[in-house]
């Protein structure tokens, strides 16, 4: 099966055909060269995904990535990442033994096809040429024997004429003679270019045509080999990152497998204990008695053995009700009137009445009542948040829960413990560096070095006293936790004797024998340690937001604790408005605040708030 023997009168269509096959074989560059462009933006997506879900470095949602869902949630990351540079590896691969490949043997079958044709043309060529010559010699053959048939008919009219001159008779017989020679000179030409023009014909169809359609065959053949193998060569680069592949979806099954929920629980209990014991029962108070109040061991107060009713406010006490309390509605609640208001003055202006209107004198109310209420109101479970933040605390973390406060300390004292641990190796090698000197003097001076021993050795010796001041805090934390045995009391209570002039809150605190945190200060100490607690404890609690402004029709003295004083015509700023008491709440500035009477102000609200209204 030849196309020079089978094929040999269709040169135009092999021509086609060989096209044809160069622009399939362009197709396919191109689809591999579009797979390429999809794999690399395919990897380049997988990789800003995920990018975009990793951690951000030294944030909070660092911090959160320690429960084991979220370690297989980063290898999941992690390993699409590696998944993503196997299919970068597929473009690379493909582009460099497909596409280039493919695109330098194109331009090289253009070169071979155009050179393959090139021949046959002037084969063609050749043979119309001889064609031609056949022809021009047949036609004068023909034209040579048709002049001689004329001549000789002339000459036999001639000779046959008596009234012709014989001179004339023998001029046409030499001319039909000479027309004769002519028509065998031609018949011969014309003889020898046919034997010429079929020598030349068999050799074309037989010899020169053949030989370059198989040329062409082969070429042919050359490209859909190379094509096939191309198409082998895409599914092997596939082929070849499968394992890869498989790994990397194997290594995020087994992430999966390693998420232990029993762990995540515990790590939750270890970031959210407070340390906090549950307030025990509230006895009943029987009003028509003096009061007198009980409560369990684990509430805010503890009966004594002498039967006096104290408060206790302690921030560090196992009682503490108070963990879900916004700092303002506490306060709020401890301070604000709970009497009506005084009336506004009959006079027009207060100007004329010495003393002006007198806030109302009541007594205040036992602080059982106001503690029933805020402990009846709706927790706000983001101030309990706000005992875990960071920002400007305590040195000692002591503006945290117990169990978030230990956990802090020993945070710190194993972060002081490593760079102990640096400032020790750098000793170490600067004075094996000294000792190299010394052997050997002409590569350096050995005395250069001992200022930087000098400067280390005090860098370890306050490192060391920041660990031990730690260490004394941890101690102290740990020896007041419930949690702990009997011999980290003992530990706790030998530490808090022997550090009572260098640790503060060391001396203030002692444990009871059951197991409760009992206060050996004053009633008022308590109170005031109440306030600063709470400072303390919800110190990074925004205030109220203002929700309008008021003007000031009459002045008011604020006598009383939680009211405040005001100016005729005074404007201030209102941060909550009148619940039924009689009270508006106003802001004079960050430092000044408190109630006034409502009749004695104009109460503007912003519309944003709830609507504009006033009071008069």
């Amino acid at each position: 099966m030849s196309w020079g023997t089978e094929l040999w009168d269709q040169f135009d269509n092999l021509e086609k055909h060989t096209q044809w096959g160069i622009d399939i074989l362009e197709k396919y560059i191109k689809f591999v060269k579009e797979r390429t462009e999809i794999e690399i933006s395919y990897a380049k997506q997988l990789r800003n995904l995920s990018k975009k879900y990793q951690p951000k470095k030294n944030s909070k949602e660092e911090e959160e990535y320690k429960y084991t869902s979220c370690k297989a949630f980063i290898s999941t990351l992690n390993e699409m990442n590696d998944y993503a540079g196997q299919h970068e590896v597929i473009s690379e691969n493909m582009t460099s033994q497909i596409t280039v490949e493919l695109t330098r043997y194109v331009q090289e079958l253009k070169q071979e096809r155009k050179s393959h044709f090139h021949d046959g043309r002037k084969a063609q060529q050749h043979i119309e040429t001889c064609w031609k010559q056949l022809e021009s010699s047949k036609r004068r053959f023909e034209r040579d024997c048709k002049e001689a048939d004329r001549a000789q008919q002339y000459f036999e009219k001639m000779d046959a004429d008596i009234n012709v001159t014989k001179a004339d008779v023998e001029k046409a017989r030499q001319q039909a003679q000479l027309r004769h020679q002519m028509a065998e000179d031609s018949k011969a030409d014309y003889s020898s270019t046919l034997q010429k023009f079929n020598h030349e014909q068999h050799e074309h169809y037989y010899t020169h045509i053949p030989s370059i359609f198989q040329k062409i065959q082969e070429m042919e053949e050359r490209r859909i080999v190379r094509i096939g193998e191309s198409m082998k060569t895409y599914a092997e680069v596939d082929r070849q990152v499968i394992p890869i592949i498989g790994k990397c979806l194997d290594g995020i099954a087994k992430a999966a497998e390693s998420i232990d929920q029993k762990n995540d629980s515990q790590l939750v209990i270890e970031a959210y204990k407070s340390g906090f014991e549950p307030p025990g029962d509230i006895e009943f108070e029987d009003y028509t008695q003096p009061m007198k109040r009980t409560i369990s061991e684990t509430s805010l107060s503890n009966s004594r053995g002498d039967s006096k009713t104290e408060l206790k406010f302690a921030s560090k006490s196992k009682g503490k009700l108070w963990p879900f309390i916004k700092k303002n509605k506490l306060m709020s609640l401890l301070t604000s009137p709970h009497q009506p208001p005084p009336p506004p003055p009959a006079s027009a202006s207060p100007s004329a009445v010495p003393n002006g209107p007198q806030s109302p004198k009541q007594q205040k109310e036992p602080l059982s009542h106001r503690f029933n209420e805020f402990m009846t109101s709706k927790p706000k479970i983001h101030c309990f948040r706000s005992l875990k933040r960071g920002g400007a605390g305590p040195e000692d973390f002591s503006n945290l829960p117990p169990e978030q406060r230990r956990k802090k300390l020993q945070q710190k004292v194993d972060e002081l413990n490593k760079e102990i641990q640096k400032e020790m190796d750098q000793r170490d090698a600067i004075t094996k560096m000294k000792d190299v000197y010394i052997k050997n003097p002409q590569m350096g001076d050995p005395g250069s070095l001992d200022h930087k021993l000098t400067e280390v050795g005090q860098n370890i010796e306050k490192l060391r006293l920041e660990v031990q001041k730690f260490e004394a805090w941890l101690t102290e934390v740990e020896g007041r936790l419930p949690v702990r045995g009997e011999q980290a009391r003992r530990q706790s209570g030998m530490y808090e004797a022997q550090n009572t002039p260098s640790v503060n809150n060391c001396a203030q605190d002692r444990e009871s024998p059951d197991g409760s945190y009992t206060e050996e200060q004053s009633q008022e100490n308590e109170l005031k340690m109440m306030a600063t607690d709470f400072d303390d404890e919800f110190d990074d609690e925004e205030p109220l937001p203002t929700i309008g402004t008021c003007k000031a029709l009459y002045t008011f003295e604020g006598q009383n604790e939680g009211t405040i004083s005001i100016s005729e015509g005074e404007i201030l700023y209102v941060i909550e408005e009148d619940k039924g008491d009689g009270w508006t709440r106003i802001r004079r500035n960050e430092d000044e605040e408190g109630y006034v009477p409502t009749s004695y102000v104009e109460v503007y609200l912003d519309k944003n708030a709830k609507g504009a209204m006033t009071y008069i």
